[in-house]
């Protein structure tokens, strides 16, 4: 604690009569320091720190008044300077139940500065702490109209569910995991989002999964849901996140029947419902357990039903991509074939969603594509459709040149994608195929990826040299690449790129060439040096430009 003599520093009368003002503290500041004491000595007297002793004295004069603005102030901009070590030695000190009441005033610039002085003292109480002695307030916090005291309580929350020794104090407060479950029918989203992550840490364990789920908070939750319908899919995508996290919490989810109410949704008549609960569905797909479970319950055969009866549906084009987008991540996380196989809907509808002139169905058919193609078992799914997928490949060499610069990069994306072979798996047949490919796409692919790449929109220059690092370490392209008159140079040439993510894309098509067994030979050794420069150099490096003093020049 400081200890401050009046009229020692010359304080002002009120600091005499125990009221420290804030000018008081620049005296403070500017005060004669006894000798050999150096600036850090001085700060550092008193237990924890000069400054953190101020920040302490203020928020004892905050307590004392009525109408502290002048302190509060004062206090949040001390505050900014006080190391958060220092004020964890002052922690047994710090008495917030005064900001917490000044909270519950009516004047929005106390709150603002409350909420701000709030959020720095807490960070140096444990959360345990918090936990424990702070509950009124927290609680209070959660019913707050104003949303940044209910975002800074959430905060909290987040900090005692992390903390495995803290979380226990929530879980016995029933009152206070209601009004969290109750701010997710918040109309403030980052106050209902940061609701949703601490429910879902909660239910990483057993305890936390029985609290929700066999209690009165289930009844809580469904009653939220009936908010509107925002509201409901916010808590479909808490329960789509527990669910998530093992079979016990899918077993619990399923029970409480939230998930079977969303699958419902999914598979009923409301299109626009529909579009919406396919996202859910998918992140659910992305674990194994929950892909057994939708197979199971017969999800996945009534979506690829769905698909199949979307033509004879004129408001189809709402839910056809995310249906679509569901299959393609179906298939790249089982087995592409497998899931061709027994769905063949789902290739025919990527096909002519190709066709489409909605450039949005030609993006989700794109990506699809791309998402497929990313390993080997799915592009021999890809080569066996023949003819029909050397036309896809011919369309998406068409958008990738004249299409919306957003259209174009996702095509580039899908390409880099397709066409990317890991040294390992490059077998003759392979090699042919991507080849093959390559030379489906227009009449010069080589050059058709050098013209994009010289547009002057850096994310197309980077994901056309992401199709060249892509095939790079294929010799078929080396060769393409060393005959094709200047692109040596182009890839040599530093000046080409301006911004650290185009360099940082050149580096890669370099470091793919100079590391691959086969350009020496295709390139030839003074190339394959030139290469090996650039990649020791690094991505940024800048040729010094040497000048020449002559004697006499001014």
């Amino acid at each position: 604690m400081l200890l401050v003599r009046p009229g020692r520093f010359g304080l002002s009368q009120n600091s005499r009569e125990g009221r420290l003002r804030p000018a008081d503290l620049a005296r403070l500041e500017e005060a004669p320091r006894e000798p050999g004491a150096g600036r850090a000595d001085w700060r550092t007297r008193a237990g924890g720190g000069i400054m953190a002793a101020q920040a302490l004295a203020l928020l004892r004069e905050v307590s004392r008044l009525e109408a502290p603005l002048e302190e509060l102030r004062a206090l949040q901009s001390l505050l900014q300077s006080v190391p958060l070590s220092e004020l964890r030695e002052q922690a047994a000190e710090l008495r917030l139940g005064p900001l917490f009441s000044l909270l519950n005033e009516n004047h929005r610039e106390q709150t603002t500065l409350c909420v701000s002085i709030l959020e720095r003292l807490l960070q140096a109480l444990e959360p345990v702490h918090v936990a424990r002695n702070l509950r009124v307030d927290l609680q209070r916090g959660l019913t707050h109209p104003n949303d940044s005291v209910k975002i800074l309580t959430l905060s909290q929350v987040g900090r005692i569910v992390e903390n495995s020794d803290a979380v226990t104090e929530i879980l016995n407060n029933a009152e206070l995991l209601k009004q969290i479950v109750y701010c997710i029918g918040g109309e403030n989203l980052s106050v209902a989002k940061t609701a949703i992550k601490s429910l879902s840490r909660i239910s990483l364990t057993q305890a936390g999964l029985e609290a929700l789920f066999e209690s009165n908070l289930l009844d809580d939750l469904k009653s939220v849901m009936k908010t509107n319908d925002i509201v409901r899919y916010r808590v479909y995508e808490l329960i789509v996140e527990i669910s998530s996290v093992s079979p016990e919490s899918l077993n619990c989810c399923t029970t409480s029947g939230l998930v079977t109410q969303l699958l419902r949704e999914l598979t009923g008549e409301d299109v626009l419902v529909r579009a919406t609960c396919i996202e859910m569905v998918t992140s659910l797909a992305c674990t194994h357990h929950g892909r057994q479970y939708l197979a199971q319950e017969g999800v996945i055969d009534q979506i690829s039903n769905i698909i199949v009866g979307a033509d004879a549906d004129p408001f189809s084009s709402f839910y056809l991509p995310g249906f679509v987008k569901f299959f393609g991540n179906l298939a790249i996380m089982d087995s592409p074939q497998q899931i061709c196989e027994r769905y063949p809907i789902f290739m025919e509808k990527v096909f002519e969603m190709t066709e489409s002139q909605d450039p949005t169905m030609i993006g989700v058919a794109v990506d699809t594509i791309g998402i497929l193609g990313s390993n080997v078992e799915g592009k021999q799914v890809l080569q066996k459709t023949g003819t029909r997928f050397e036309r896809l490949l011919m369309k998406i060499g068409y958008q990738a040149k004249n299409a919306s610069t957003e259209l174009k990069i996702r095509c580039l994306d899908a390409l880099s994608s397709l066409f990317y072979l890991p040294p390992e798996q490059q077998t003759d047949d392979l090699l042919r195929m991507t080849e093959s490919w390559f030379s489906s796409l227009s009449r010069d692919p080589l050059e058709l990826f050098r013209g994009i790449s010289n547009q002057p929109f850096p994310e197309l220059h980077c994901a056309a040299l992401k199709v060249f690092t892509a095939i790079a370490n294929q010799p078929w392209a080396q060769k393409l690449m060393f005959n094709s008159p200047g692109f040596v140079e182009y890839v040599m040439d530093r000046s080409v790129e301006h911004d650290k993510a185009s360099k940082d894309a050149k580096y890669e098509l370099v470091k793919a060439l100079a590391n691959s067994k086969t350009i020496a030979e295709i390139f030839g050794n003074p190339n394959y040096l030139r290469l090996r420069t650039y990649l020791s150099e690094g991505p940024y490096y800048v040729k010094p430009i040497s000048t020449t003093a002559v004697e006499g020049a001014e």
